[in-house]
Parts: C-alpha cells; structure tokens; sequence
C-alpha cells in the first residue's frame, strides 16, 4: 500500500510540473493544485450550489448498495444451481451468455422508459451490471469443487444439505466474494455513467459532474473524478479486508 501511495505522489509531481511548464494546457487539463481547490469547493460550496459533495457520494453509494444487494440476492443462488446441476446449466448458459455481452448502459433508454428518471432505473443500471459476474464467478466456484470430496461425504453418508454446509459452500466461497467484488466496480462504473442522464433530487456523483460540465467548469469535472476514484478504492480495500477475513480458513 505505501508503495502504491508513493508511486501516485510521484505522478502526482509530474502532473503538477508539466501544467507549470506549460507542457499541459489548463483549460485542458487542470493541475493537481487546483484539482485540489476544486475538491474543496465542491465539500464546502457543491456544484450545483448548496448540493454538497457529500451528499452527491451518499447518494451514489446508496444506489450502488441497492443495486448491488440485489444482484447478491439474486445472483448467488443462481450461480449456485448452475454449479450445482449441469442439465441446468446446460439450459440457462445460452441465455446468460446472450444477455451478458449487452452493456448495461444500453439498456437507459429502456430503463427510463420503464422506472423513470429515479432511484428505480439507477438501481435497475447497477442490477444488471452487478449480476452477471456475481453468477459466473459463484457458478464456477462451485464447479471448481474436488468431486472426490462431494463423493467421499456421500460415503459417509452425509446428506445434500451436508455436502453443501461443508463442502460447496467454503469451496465456492472466494470465488462468491470475487464475483462480489467485481460486479460491485462494474455497477459502480455504472451508476456514475447512468446519472448523467439525470437524477431526481439533484444528487449523484455524475450529476454533479454534469454540471460542472455545463458550467464549463474543468477543475470540478477533473474533482468529481478524483473523488469517484477515491470512493471505489475505499471500496475496493474495504472489500478486501471483509473477504480475508471471512476466508482465514483457506
């Protein structure tokens, strides 16, 4: 982690000397410094005003969570029957497979059309872009599991229930967090594209970014990046101290 923060200060000098010579036009690219006023205008004055960074992120994480939960709900049992049964598997993969190539911003306009401009559609966007690795990754944890630890419990004499308790669960369970993981970066990614078409209430990270688009404020575009980037690393370090331990067993 040190290495990591030491790597982006020193792109970070860079940056910040190539806007000073020039090398990096402003109206462009603005440089970390101001970068760094922009955050604080946003935290403290919003864009638009009295709408508060705060408030934006709050809102966003909000709809990622929604969304994301869904898709975990949903999701996971039904990886864990495609892992679990190859007859059904053998049904279901061509409609997942077709349905998963489609970008979830693609499908706005219908989203729109059905939800409205709203919690709904947002919620609806991150769904469909959370699902699909969360069922993939559980389905081939599941698959990936030994047959000859399934096979020595039937054995013994365990029962279904049994076999799932000690042995498809745990063994499915990096790659259940994994998919978790990953479906919640793409519904994140997805959410922020999907405010750009507009949000009830005036709060959204990508909102906000709009607007400081219309008001042909570059800094506060460059701001609203950072701090979109800032929130998916906590995320994503969360995400990783949950997942390690919650599989110190492995």
């Amino acid at each position: 982690m040190l290495r990591g923060l030491k790597v982006f200060a020193v792109l970070c000098c860079c940056w910040e000397a190539f806007c000073l010579a020039g090398v990096v036009p402003g109206e462009l690219l603005p440089s970390p410094v101001e970068t760094g006023r922009a955050l604080w205008e946003l935290a403290w004055k919003g864009m638009p005003p009295g709408h508060l960074l705060h408030r934006h992120a709050l809102h966003s994480l909000g709809r990622v969570a929604a969304g994301t939960g869904l898709a975990v709900l949903l999701g996971i049992p039904l990886g864990l029957a495609l892992g679990a049964s190859a007859r059904f598997r053998s049904v279901a993969q061509p409609v997942i497979n077709f349905l998963r190539p489609i970008p979830p911003l693609a499908w706005i306009p219908l989203a729109i059309l059905w939800f409205g401009l709203g919690f709904a559609s947002a919620v609806y966007l991150i769904f469909l872009g959370a699902f699909f690795p969360v069922v993939l990754s559980t389905c081939s944890g599941v698959a990936s599991v030994e047959r000859v630890h399934v096979e020595a419990l039937k054995v013994l004499g365990a029962g279904r229930w049994a076999i799932w308790r000690k042995v498809l669960l745990p063994g499915a369970m990096p790659s259940v967090l994994t998919g978790v993981r990953v479906g919640m970066g793409i519904g994140w990614m997805t959410l922020v594209a999907a405010e750009f078409t507009g949000v009830r209430g005036g709060y959204g990270l990508g909102f906000m970014i709009m607007n400081a688009r219309d008001l042909q404020r570059i800094d506060e575009v460059v701001a609203g990046m950072v701090a979109i980037g800032c929130i998916g690393l906590a995320m994503e370090w969360g995400l990783a101290r949950v997942s390690r331990r919650l599989l110190r067993w492995t």
